[in-house]
């Protein structure tokens, strides 16, 4: 019941946000946004709903490969699964709400607690590593062809976005070869925190966090010895997210216009989006990622349709996977 009403709840604050933002995008430009609208080559729609669909069964091959037991979880589940956690990562800030329920269903299957957790840690250190490649890919893309202007503030903030995820590749290999080291900063984290008041319980934060170290010590680990899975794991990852960088290019050419952009423009744009998304603490980035589609993309784009854009974009890469996600968990609770 509890995780109903959280359900409910971050619902009713998402369509709020979503219903605010809509008005703040349409307002000025409604008449010209339904033009734009009306004059799309659904090909090119159903093309970029197709990327986004290959996204998902991409991601979902690696969990399914992460897993490496068929018998447990068929491809179709971690298909099944996948969407789901789409769903709750799109309703919770900072996407913190997949994680625990991937952990969960997999349980669900028979997996033991200790290993599900391996397995979902396994697939945040993939992604998290394509993340940055992506990123630095990029940075280095704009820093020669300086597509965005260079005292934008937005890309002071993707640089920022780019250091922190960087810093959490950097984290994941310190703990990865040095459980000793990661337990002395951790250490010294605790107790600053201790100090300022932030932390109230030291013995129980330590007893936590040198658990929540252990699992990613084990999990990092068993993928030294699976060297196959990880280099596959991140290079699928990346693929995954390419899929989806590479959805406004389609949106855009729906509308005939072939020359305002093209794929490294779309990849560029994109990753520098949704690493903004990150600094955003409500749930789907909401409001932020608007705000980054809109300044980034309108280096390429005409003022008079790239709010149209901006609503298929985001209707396709989030509102689409919340949708099949909440009717999947729906299945997916009637079936219990």
């Amino acid at each position: 019941m509890e995780i109903i009403k959280s359900i409910k709840k971050n619902t009713i604050i998402l369509l709020f946000i979503t219903m605010l933002v809509l008005y703040l995008v349409l307002k000025d430009d409604f008449n010209k946004v339904v033009k734009t609208l009306s004059s799309m080559d659904y090909r090119y729609i159903l093309l970029a709903i197709l990327f986004f669909t290959l996204s998902i069964i991409i991601k979902a091959y690696v969990n399914y490969k992460t897993i490496n037991n068929p018998n447990k979880v068929s491809l179709i589940e971690a298909i099944k699964h996948n969407v789901i956690v789409q769903f709750f990562n799109g309703i919770t800030p900072f996407s913190t709400g997949g994680q625990p329920m991937e952990i969960y269903m997999l349980t669900e299957h028979d997996i033991k607690a200790s290993k599900a957790a391996t397995i979902t840690i396994q697939g945040f250190i993939f992604y998290q590593i394509a993340l940055v490649i992506f990123g630095l890919i990029a940075v280095t893309y704009n820093a020669i062809f300086g597509i965005f202007p260079k005292s934008s503030i937005l890309r002071e903030l993707t640089l920022l976005g780019f250091f922190v995820n960087t810093m959490v590749v950097v984290a994941l290999f310190i703990i990865t070869f040095s459980r000793r080291l990661t337990k002395k900063i951790s250490k010294f984290i605790i107790n600053l925190l201790v100090k300022i008041k932030i932390v109230k319980n030291k013995e129980e934060t330590v007893e936590k966090w040198n658990e929540k170290l252990e699992e990613f010590h084990n999990s990092a680990k068993e993928l030294r010895k699976r060297k196959k899975l990880f280099v596959g794991g991140v290079v699928l990852n990346m693929l995954s997210l390419a899929c989806l960088y590479i959805i406004p290019l389609f949106i855009v050419y729906s509308l005939k216009d072939y020359s305002s952009m093209n794929a490294a423009d779309s990849l560029v744009a994109s990753a520098y989006v949704l690493i903004i998304g990150a600094f955003v603490p409500i749930p789907g980035a909401s409001g932020g990622i608007e705000f980054g589609f809109l300044n980034f993309f309108n280096n390429f784009l005409n003022k008079n349709v790239i709010s149209g854009v901006l609503i298929v974009w985001r209707f396709i890469t989030y509102y689409l996977g919340m949708i099949i996600g909440a009717l999947a968990f729906s299945l997916e609770k009637k079936g219990d």
